[in-house]
């Protein structure tokens, strides 16, 4: 395929120990230690009160990587167009519907269903930023963030305007948590331009390939890889903290992974 180009302007990042783009990129870039620490979630900024109460952590996990992301590339974020990746869902959420479905009075709420859709976090950003561009909602499994990486470079290419990426997922409880180990929360956003700026910090060029798929030869950062899908995307951050030119593989598909060309300067 001809490569995808876009310039990236804007990260987001909230995971296990680590707390936003700067602190996540002096981790990767081996400048400070990551402590080992549950995702912390914040409230979702923007919302409403009645509609920050009723979102869970897969809505939180995407709106506060979007957030960050937004805010340091210093676009608008009710113009940006967006895609959602997510493998899954409120795993929270869906163990409840399931217990209420199971049990003698099977009512479930309209909050609880309507948090159980797929497209909830774009709806709920959409809420918060008053954004009326167009919004794509998608999931392969654990190649959510390179299907979402490509859709988004797509549009970017083919639409000529910026796009906003965000790729999440959450852990879900037991007996799901067996089928599905997601350890922990990990919500990644990246703003994409079609032309560079004085807002770029690096050029990306994607391909597909059946190459083998980057690992990390640090234990702990290998481990963290493997923990979530969104969390996929740490060898493109690792790349974008070092501030060096990379070329790198990332999961996808069986037998297709993603090529990935990082250009800061």
């Amino acid at each position: 395929m001809t490569p995808l180009r876009g310039f990236i302007e804007g990260v987001g990042v909230i995971g296990p120990g680590l707390v936003g783009w700067p602190h996540t990129a002096d981790v990767l870039a081996r400048r400070a230690s990551r402590t080992a620490a549950q995702t912390v979630l914040p409230a979702p900024a923007g919302l409403p009160s009645a509609e920050r109460r009723r979102t869970g952590p897969v809505v939180r996990a995407a709106l506060a990587a979007a957030h960050e992301a937004v805010a340091q590339s210093g676009r608008d974020a009710a113009t940006l167009a967006a895609v959602f990746a997510a493998s899954g869902g409120d795993g929270g959420n869906f163990h409840a519907i399931c217990e209420t479905l199971a049990s003698d009075d099977p009512q479930i709420s309209p909050t609880r269903f309507h948090n159980s859709v797929h497209n909830a976090p774009a709806g709920y950003w959409s809420i918060a930023t008053r954004a009326m561009a167009a919004s794509n909602v998608l999931c392969a499994y654990d190649g959510s963030f390179s299907a979402g990486l490509l859709e988004s470079l797509a549009q970017v290419s083919v639409d000529g305007a910026a796009t906003l990426l965000v790729a999440y997922d959450t852990e879900y409880p037991e007996p799901l948590h067996h089928a599905r180990p997601i350890a922990d929360a990990f919500g990644v956003a990246l703003v994409l331009a079609p032309q560079k700026s004085e807002r770029t910090l690096a050029r990306i060029d994607v391909h597909l390939t059946d190459a083998n798929a980057f690992t990390f030869a640090d234990f702990n950062f290998e481990a963290l890889r493997l923990s979530n899908p969104a969390a996929r995307a740490l060898p493109l951050l690792e790349a974008l903290a070092c501030g060096k030119a990379a070329n790198l593989v990332l999961d996808y598909l069986d037998g297709t992974r993603l090529a990935v060309d990082i250009d800061p300067s």
